[in-house]
């Protein structure tokens, strides 16, 4: 087939000989023919030898995606839809559970395709894409999807984040049994069930897909240090952690988060767990809502009110270049935090900007419990579930970071 023959500048062949799916401009020496328009590419070192194949589009702030790196795997629509279905295979174990029909079924690089993220709520797919290849293979990657689960639909919506470096326009696509189709404006909510929990998701609304499914072991695990204590939720979204404090046994939850729509869905999903039996009767009674900025709110309440914090806020280094300003208000939400907490109080905090490492992290703590006048004790090291998977080759795969903590003063 006809392809882009790339070869990489000497010194530059490291990182894409060690799998590292990205490469940008800088590091390619000659592409042929010229570039004309996004196509499929043969990728080789400066002294001829075969790396990889990839899809290569100069309109892309990555300009050339690697996905193979098999010779004899030919790329093409067949290698997209192997793909799409090892990813799937891979999450055979979770798809058969029965208290849980909400998980991601396509992780972006980690899964070896680029640019998308696919999720799965009950009989809906949702897909974010945040790339031109995603784009481009939307329709072949929404086919073999439905071929293998049979979705009621799938819900395809791009990043804000990454639109305008990638030229994609905002719009929403809606494909039933793997053909694009036009849907009206309204539609049901997706249903589902996440670790015996209940929660609904509005079609084409809200914060990425409508749910943050990463956090589902955390949630589970933080509900185990629920029972007895009152909780202050921050940045809550919908609530699905503080669903998990309820059914955990808080006495009580202040639930702070910027929408006012996101907290009346909190409201509503306590209502429908309480309907379901999963939440005792008075659950409602039991949380408060606030709306407003919780970097603000924090500092107005009052020490020792809680014994239990939730800190997971939004992604506050979207690049290496904002990570300085990140750590600042990473170190201050924490000191905050460990400054108004009750002493022994626990805290679980998190951070899911790809920017921040781990040990970055961890450092930031150190100095947030120093300038509080704290000890601090790590509990259990918190990350996303199995369905994200963290890619050696591709450690920026490995965004979303958390502690949970215990702080002594």
């Amino acid at each position: 087939m006809a392809m882009y023959s790339i070869t990489l500048a000497s010194g530059r062949e490291k990182l894409p000989l060690k799998h590292h799916p990205w490469v940008f401009s800088g590091a390619i020496a000659s592409v042929t023919p010229p570039y004309s328009s996004a196509d499929w590419a043969e990728v080789l070192a400066s002294d001829g030898r075969f790396i990889a194949y990839g899809y290569y589009d100069e309109r892309s702030h990555i300009a050339l995606h690697l996905l193979s790196w098999k010779r004899d795997e030919l790329p093409g629509d067949g290698l997209v839809r192997k793909l799409v279905r090892e990813s799937v295979l891979r999450r055979k174990d979770l798809l058969r559970l029965e208290d849980t029909t909400a998980l991601r079924l396509i992780h972006g690089e980690a899964d070896f395709l680029p640019g998308i993220a696919a999720d799965c709520y009950g009989r809906e797919i949702r897909i974010i894409v945040s790339s031109r290849f995603a784009d481009a293979f939307l329709p072949v990657i929404a086919s073999e999807l439905d071929a293998m689960l049979h979705p009621s639909v799938i819900e395809s919506t791009v990043d804000r984040a990454y639109s305008s470096s990638e030229g994609l326009s905002e719009r929403t696509r809606h494909f039933r049994d793997g053909a694009e189709t036009k849907e009206g404006d309204e539609r049901e909510n997706a249903l589902f069930i996440e670790n015996g929990i209940y929660y609904e998701a509005a079609s084409g609304k809200g914060q990425k897909s409508g749910f943050y499914a990463d956090q589902r072991d955390n949630r589970q695990i933080a509900e185990g240090y629920a029972s007895g204590r009152t909780v202050l939720d921050l940045f809550s979204y919908t609530g699905a952690f503080t669903l998990h404090m309820l059914r955990g046994g808080a006495l009580s939850v202040d639930a702070v988060d910027s929408s006012e729509s996101a907290l009346r869905h909190l409201l509503y999903q306590i209502h429908l767990n309480e309907n379901k039996g999963v939440l005792p009767p008075g659950s409602r009674d039991k949380v408060e809502t606030h709306q407003g900025n919780a970097f603000e709110y924090i500092r107005g309440i009052e020490g020792g009110k809680y014994d239990m914090m939730i800190l997971d806020p939004p992604k506050l280094a979207k690049t290496k270049s904002a990570l300085e300003q990140a750590v600042k208000a990473y170190k201050d939400l924490n000191r905050v935090a460990m400054e108004k907490i009750r002493n022994g109080g626990i805290i679980a905090t998190f951070s899911c900007s790809g920017a921040m490492t781990r040990e970055n992290l961890q450092t930031v703590l150190s100095w947030a419990a120093a300038d509080a006048g704290a000890e601090v004790q790590i509990l259990r090291t918190l990350s996303a579930g199995e369905d994200h998977p963290v890619r050696l080759s591709f450690p920026e795969s490995e965004y979303l970071k958390g502690f949970m903590i215990r702080v002594w003063k």
